[in-house]
């Protein structure tokens, strides 16, 4: 009897003892298991950031981060936006013209031109628990910190310096968030999309010699809001593009600025472009006496493009002008595209939808101004 009881107790013991080894082993796989669903990724501030194998929320925060996603086609991941995407409305960002359905979204914070470089409001995205946060233009050093407060993932993006169509800073900020998404491959295409449009609009106007170029002037251009004719750039992206001559680029400066009407008197361009966000900024300035005397006012050559800075480059309104810029320059070069159609396809392409005819009604659209006092 004793020996049946102490067998039993012993089996019951070794039992007992393979039970907890298998639990250690299961445990041990499935922490094996754990472990391998997370990888590193190093984003746009240089840092090396832990994220989740598989990315199914986020949110984006700063300027163009939404835009970026949204050139991916992983809009339907985004789980919040700032409250500037809200109250803007779509008008003037294709991004938000092909995804309307963004903007009914939770907030995450108030972003706009205010709040780059901040990190979106911390309470309000825990509340959302994406899997990580996509960022543009934040310090190293505030982003690490940001993440240490939230203790989500957040990846630094960034469009570069001057935005420009050969960013090799954009292209990368794609190539980081194909990564995150594991959608390397649409990163690829749109790098390929973008260098191809470059290739094309260079070769279509590199050959042609400087002394043979009109000269050009961009005026009403964007800044922390609306501007008259003063309002210009140098390193104009769009004539940059097409190979343009434009007068500003004689001051040797980056970007946008403001020049005196004298200067613009003095450079007496031969076309002038108008962004349309400061359209009738512009035509008030073409009834001052000195302004009507430019030889583009007098002879019409004045043109209305589509405004592309807002919340920093709308890359695909850039490429658009771009090409509408070229067909008025160089009509020979450009005969066998369409500026309208050019645009819809280069907004079905980067967006999903072809957009044009929405920024048309918004802002007037590619078109010649026939300036009232010519008529």
């Amino acid at each position: 009897m004793f020996r049946k009881k102490g067998l039993k107790k012993i089996l019951l013991i070794a039992i007992g003892v393979i039970l907890i080894s298998s639990l250690f082993i299961v445990y041990d796989k499935r922490s094996s298991s754990l472990a391998s669903t997370t990888k590193k990724v190093v984003d746009l501030a240089e840092r090396t950031v832990e994220i989740p194998e598989t990315v199914n929320r986020i949110v984006c925060s700063g300027t163009g981060a939404l835009r970026l996603i949204c050139y991916m086609n992983e809009e339907d991941k985004v789980v919040g936006v700032e409250q500037a995407e809200k109250k803007w409305g779509p008008t003037g960002r294709p991004y938000m013209l092909a995804n309307p359905e963004l903007a009914n979204l939770p907030p995450i914070g108030s972003g706009g031109p205010g709040a780059i470089g901040s990190g979106p409001d911390a309470e309000l995205v825990v509340k959302l628990h994406p899997d990580v946060i996509f960022v543009t233009y934040m310090e190293k050093g505030k982003a690490d910190e940001y993440q240490k407060k939230v203790r989500i993932p957040v990846i630094v993006l960034s469009y570069g310096k001057l935005a420009t169509f050969k960013s090799e800073t954009i292209f990368n900020s794609l190539r980081v968030i194909g990564e995150v998404l594991n959608n390397e491959e649409r990163a690829k295409e749109m790098v390929a999309f973008i260098q191809k449009l470059n290739a094309d609009l260079e070769n279509r106007t590199k050959d042609i010699l400087k002394d043979k170029k009109a000269t050009v002037y961009v005026g009403g251009l964007g800044y922390k809001g609306m501007h008259g004719v003063q309002s210009t750039s140098c390193k104009y992206p769009p004539f940059i593009a097409v190979s343009a001559n434009n007068v500003a680029d004689k001051l040797g400066k980056d970007g946008q600025l403001f020049i005196d009407k004298e200067q613009l008197i003095k450079w007496n361009p031969d076309y002038i472009f108008i962004d349309e966000y400061g359209y009738q900024l512009v035509m008030n300035d073409l009834k001052l006496p000195s302004i009507k005397l430019l030889k583009a006012v007098k002879s019409s050559d004045l043109y209305g493009i589509l405004p592309y800075n807002f919340y920093t480059t709308n890359i695909c309104t850039a490429f658009a002008d771009a090409y509408y810029i070229g067909k008025v320059l160089y009509p020979n070069r450009f005969k066998d595209i369409d500026p309208q159609r050019k645009a819809d396809e280069i907004y079905t392409f980067l967006v999903g939808k072809p957009v044009y005819k929405e920024m048309q009604r918004d802002f007037g659209g590619f078109k010649k101004i026939e300036y009232a006092e010519n008529k």
